[in-house]
């Protein structure tokens, strides 16, 4: 047997040589890492900092801080390398193995406490989890500063958080502080809008959030939101490192974000811009062009099409008066390019406002005179020779509405007495109804066409538009249309009932909006104490929004920071803290609400 295997002993090293070059990616190639095994979700840890926490007497030049993991990681996102105070340039950054290394292009200031923060900045390398964030401090001088504040920060319209504001505290003063230098103190806001400020001095601070286009902490209004607090505000809480609103949390762990306790709330807006010009101008049609302006309030004093009388030329700002419609009330053929004559209040070199007429050339673009120079018939569609307009109608809401009917250019010639209106009983009798029109007060071209009696359950109501008797600014007349409309039925809708109290002498906006408050599903303007229904509600969630229209103009009107006016108040009225109302099937929900005490 032994001199069997003798045989084969030659063999054995080109065996072993062979075995190599056809399995080459076997346990001897170290390069690559072994495929399968669960997924690493486990964000990095840090295991030291340089200098420690709580440092003094750092030095001011050619500083650097240092932070180390217990793995390789990347920076996601720079501008989350946050230093308060900050400085004129942004904190700069590289990897040195496993440590970020963070440095800064000019000197520190002496004796002064200082916060790096680079929560959301930090990924691991191979799966992007992020780590949770840390926020160093250190002080150039021989003390650390003590206080701490935090803070939600909010759109002044929806109430929701704003993501990434920069919040900036002034020892400064002075109403021109947050124009023209950077703040004593600043933080970014996390997801939910939350903000938290450590160490900062035991002093009265003027207080500011802004959303930050540049970068470069400081206000500039004609691109940037706002918000402020009306009074100086001084620092109650001293921090501590178990204090549970200074604490890092995984953004996604609704339950512990929606814990922490606030000092104060800020609500953005934007304000009103600076200088006032034209910014756009567009002809979107034979007879049509709209103008933007900068800023809203936009003063006209004259307008008219060169070559044509001034009552030839209709014009229809926005509500907020920042853009104005524009249609050419003339038959004759229109040149390629209208010259529009208009007197405006514009800001002139001084940045005052004064009358100034400008001439605003209004051209065809080549797209639009193309689709006008249709060579043959069968290029022309339906639309484009009738006075096209849509129809409106909710069953749900048509007892506040009624019938909506908005046609694409202004009218010249009417005849609302043509309508009919009829209703049709479960026993399939006819009746002829009667009805009131009225134009919006912000859209000529815009009816409601509204039922005077009752609308009855069971009962089928049609309206008829007639044909060839409302004539467009083109010329063209409109087709006929019938709308039919049936009030719900169904058994398993809801309703809510608002019994409002202390309106006092102010007119509120309520407003019944969905969960994610991005839609208005009915709407009412009150001005003394009465009962606001709102009927037939599907079963769901929703919440009630109410604004104090102090002007009564059914806008939210913006602040202003110069003259320390807010913007006018939002509130969602809420249950046990919470603002979304879960309604369920068949129900009619009562609710009282003390409108002195929501506004308090």
């Amino acid at each position: 047997m032994n001199k069997k295997l003798s045989k084969f002993l030659p063999l054995i090293p080109a065996v072993l040589v062979l075995g190599v070059m056809m399995f080459p990616s076997g346990c001897a190639n170290t390069t690559t890492p072994p495929s399968g095994g669960p997924k690493d979700t486990i964000p990095p840890v840090l295991l030291k900092t340089s200098p420690l926490p709580g440092t003094v007497n750092v030095p001011t030049h050619k500083t650097q801080i240092k932070f180390t993991f217990d793995e390789y990681v990347v920076v996601k996102d720079p501008s989350n390398i946050f230093l308060s105070p900050p400085l004129e340039k942004k904190p700069k950054y590289k990897m040195q193995g496993k440590t970020l290394v963070v440095t800064f292009e000019s000197d520190l200031d002496s004796n002064t406490t200082y916060t790096l923060d680079i929560t959301g900045a930090v990924a691991d390398n191979n799966e992007g989890n992020f780590f949770e964030g840390f926020t160093l401090a250190f002080s150039t001088g021989s003390q650390l500063d003590s206080m701490g504040v935090t803070g939600l920060v909010q759109d002044c319209n929806s109430l929701k958080p704003i993501k990434g504001a920069t919040v900036l505290l002034y020892k400064d003063h002075a109403d021109s502080a947050v124009f023209l230098h950077r703040p004593s103190a600043a933080a970014k806001t996390d997801e939910w809008g939350f903000f938290s400020l450590r160490n900062i001095q035991d002093t009265l601070y003027r207080v500011y959030a802004i959303k930050d286009a540049n970068g470069n902490n400081i206000y500039e209004p004609d691109q940037e939101s706002i918000a402020f607090l009306d009074e100086p505000f001084r620092p109650k809480t001293v921090f501590n490192d178990s204090l549970y609103e200074f604490k890092k949390f995984n953004m996604k762990d609704t339950a512990l974000c929606l814990a922490r306790k606030t000092d104060v709330e800020l609500n953005v807006f934007r304000e009103k811009p600076s200088k006032q010009f034209i910014v756009k101008k567009e002809r979107v049609g034979l007879r049509t062009a709209f103008l933007t302006f900068m800023a809203p309030d936009a003063q006209v004093h004259s307008m008219k099409i060169k070559g044509l009388p001034a009552e030839k030329l209709i014009s229809q700002f926005n509500p907020q008066k920042d853009s104005l419609e524009l249609w050419v009330n003339d038959q004759r053929k229109m040149p390629d390019t209208l010259q529009l004559l208009i007197n405006f209040d514009k800001t002139d070199t001084l940045g005052k406002l004064v009358p100034t007429e400008e001439t605003v050339k209004l051209a065809l673009s080549k797209e639009l005179r193309a689709e006008l120079q249709k060579s043959s018939r069968r290029d022309v569609k339906h639309e484009d020779t009738i006075a096209v307009f849509k129809s409106e109608v909710d069953p749900a809401n048509v007892e506040q509405y009624g019938f909506r009917f908005e046609f694409k250019y202004p009218l010249i010639q009417e005849a609302w007495d043509s309508l009919t209106f009829w209703s049709v009983n479960p026993r399939q009798q006819e009746k002829t109804e009667k009805y009131t029109v009225t134009r919006d007060s912000n859209n000529l071209r815009i009816y409601t066409v509204m039922p005077t009696d009752k609308l009855m359950q069971g009962f089928d109501y049609h309206l008829k538009l007639p044909h060839r008797k409302f004539r467009d600014v083109n010329g063209y007349y409109n087709d006929s249309t019938e709308v039919k409309v049936t009030l719900p039925t169904d058994e398993k809708l809801s309703s809510i009932s608002l019994e409002l109290s202390h309106v006092q002498k102010n007119r509120y906006i309520v407003e019944l909006l969905s969960e994610k408050r991005d839609k208005v599903i009915r709407s009412f303007i009150v001005d003394s104490d009465q009962t606001v229904l709102f009927p037939y509600v599907k079963a769901g969630k929703y919440c009630i929004r109410i604004t104090e229209d102090r002007n009564g103009n059914g806008l939210v009107d913006t602040g202003q920071v110069l003259e320390h006016r807010q913007p006018e108040k939002v509130k969602f009225f809420k249950i046990e803290d919470q603002f979304l109302i879960d309604i369920p099937e068949r129900t009619e929900y009562v609710q009282q609400i003390d409108l002195e005490e929501l506004f308090r």
